[in-house]
């Protein structure tokens, strides 16, 4: 085997769980690409969020049965839980393409990760946490996204109830991260603060596909139902974008310029915002919302690709070291 290819082999191994954050960005530009009708694009970004995830989920594999200390050690982060957030992101893009079974797989695949990763982070929480503390909601609601998108498409009723369970118990989650949250990360993080924000969003994303789910087909809700789940959709766009402003003003007072692999935990609340409004405008029919939508994606996109410059110029010099050592 040649050095080359044991560098790569080394520098991939050493990826971070939060390194799942890039495929949970790439999945959701795809999904706000495909809401306006940039197919092309969306696909593109879909490619590379699959290509992504098949390389982590190996990683995954490979650490969980040969090394067992290590896949425990960083299965206690909260970055762990971007496996399951990763997973129903990619389900739900690939939903978008009239791919069902594949998708309900994948929704399959993050129901049966969450309960125990869920429970190691959650057992690991600290006081004064970075963003990632909120990556439960977003894995959580993940599934709630998830499971509404499929209810709608295959008019399944148990399935959209099924799918309340994680959306109420993602806010939950979000109540109990934020208590743990240590504010001065707005000005200090190295960008999963972020997802502070960027968890408000999903669940809003998810409490616009229940809604959508009610109107698809089957009797889902009753008026006085649908009116709590308008509400409270409406209500966490709402917190999301104030959240969208305090992050954007606190970037500009304290510039963070230097690539961080958590800079795609920035992306993804920037592309997941854009999508969730682009899907409440929609659903709950304020057509005006879609202009703001739509330039909340580009600046999505356009975060996507300065934070992606930044990892191909981290990885160029990082194999650039291993190859350095390994010729030694």
């Amino acid at each position: 085997m040649s050095s080359g290819t044991t560098s790569l082999r080394a520098w991939w191994a050493r990826r971070p769980p939060a390194a799942g954050a890039a495929v949970m960005a790439t999945g959701i530009v795809s999904v706000g690409l495909h809401l306006t009708g940039h197919e092309w694009l969306s696909r593109a970004a879909l490619v590379l969020a699959c290509v992504a995830w098949l390389g982590l989920a190996g990683n995954f594999v490979t650490l969980l049965l040969r090394e067992r200390a290590t896949w425990l050690a960083r299965a206690v982060t909260p970055g762990a839980l971007t496996a399951v957030a990763a997973t129903t992101v990619l389900g739900t893009r690939i939903s978008q393409l009239g791919r069902q079974a594949p998708a309900a797989v994948l929704l399959a695949l993050a129901t049966v990760l969450w309960p125990g990763l869920i429970v190691l982070v959650v057992r690991h929480w600290g006081r004064r946490m970075p963003g990632a503390v909120f990556l439960g909601c977003v894995a959580t609601q993940g599934l709630a996204v998830l499971g509404a998108t499929l209810a709608a498409v295959t008019s399944t009723a148990w399935l959209a109830h099924a799918a309340l369970v994680p959306f109420w118990l993602g806010l939950v989650l979000y109540a109990a991260a934020l208590w743990r949250f240590d504010p001065w990360q707005v000005t200090r993080g190295a960008g999963d603060h972020w997802v502070a924000g960027g968890a408000l969003a999903i669940s809003a994303l998810a409490g616009s596909k229940l809604l959508a789910a009610g109107g698809a087909g089957p009797y889902l809700w009753n008026r006085d139902d649908a009116d709590v789940l308008r509400t409270a959709t409406v209500v966490l766009l709402v917190l999301d974008l104030a959240w969208y402003a305090v992050l954007l003003v606190a970037e500009v007072l304290r510039p963070r310029l230097s690539y961080d692999v958590r800079r795609w935990s920035t992306v993804f609340p920037l592309g997941m915002t854009a999508a969730a409004t682009l899907s409440v405008a929609a659903v709950v029919q304020v057509p005006w919302l879609e202009g703001p939508g739509r330039v909340l994606l580009w600046i999505g996109v356009a975060a996507w690709l300065a934070v992606a410059a930044g990892a191909v110029g981290s990885a160029r010099a990082e194999l650039g070291r291993l190859r350095s050592t390994a010729r030694r």
